[in-house]
């Protein structure tokens, strides 16, 4: 067994991720930010795969698009000046193989501009739907600083409430580590 040199949220999701997407998969990046999930995916899926990123700011778009056409894989993804909450107007239920979000703000960007409750938990319903069965949604949950608690407490009320003889939820917070540490989420949809 490979052991994980590092135990950041982002290295949990990331294994998550590679164990999980093939090639030939169509994934979503719900919160495109600087682009480096969208170019992780755009990896694993190959030729035959495909990518869909959202965000609402137009600096994420154009950052992810560079990070795309850098490294020759812009032809395997769409980055969308959208809503995350608005997937479900370019996808067909059980569809999707992997949906990725990072709740919280644009990487080096504005503080002020965060994901909301009410968009999230929105964004992440229609994700449920779009996904295959053994499909998977990884959450990342940054909180703090300008954006409270509001947002972090709505989703870990709103995600013990899923059926759970539809999904499974996996939290894994880091107990003892201080400065809001953020917190990796996997969802499976079980294979009904």
């Amino acid at each position: 067994m490979k052991r994980m040199n590092s135990f950041s949220a982002l290295d949990i999701i990331n294994r998550v991720i590679d164990e999980n997407v093939s090639e030939g998969d169509i994934c979503i990046d719900a919160t495109a930010g600087r682009g480096n999930d969208t170019l992780h995916l755009c990896k694993l899926v190959g030729e035959s795969g495909h990518v869909t990123a959202f965000d609402i700011q137009q600096e994420a778009v154009e950052s992810t698009k560079q990070l795309l056409e850098e490294h020759g894989l812009s032809h395997r993804a769409d980055v969308i000046l959208k809503s995350h909450s608005e997937m479900d107007s370019f996808f067909e239920e059980e569809s999707v193989s992997l949906i990725t979000f990072n709740f919280g703000w644009l990487p080096k960007g504005d503080h002020n501009i965060f994901t909301r409750k009410e968009t999230s938990i929105e964004a992440i319903e229609k994700g449920l739907k779009l996904l295959k069965n053994g499909g998977i949604i990884t959450l990342i949950i940054y909180y703090g600083r300008e954006t409270g608690y509001e947002e972090h407490d709505a989703l870990l009320k709103y995600l013990p409430s899923l059926d759970s003889k539809k999904y499974t939820v996996i939290e894994m917070p880091f107990v003892n580590r201080s400065n809001c540490p953020p917190i990796p989420i996997v969802i499976i949809k079980d294979n009904i």
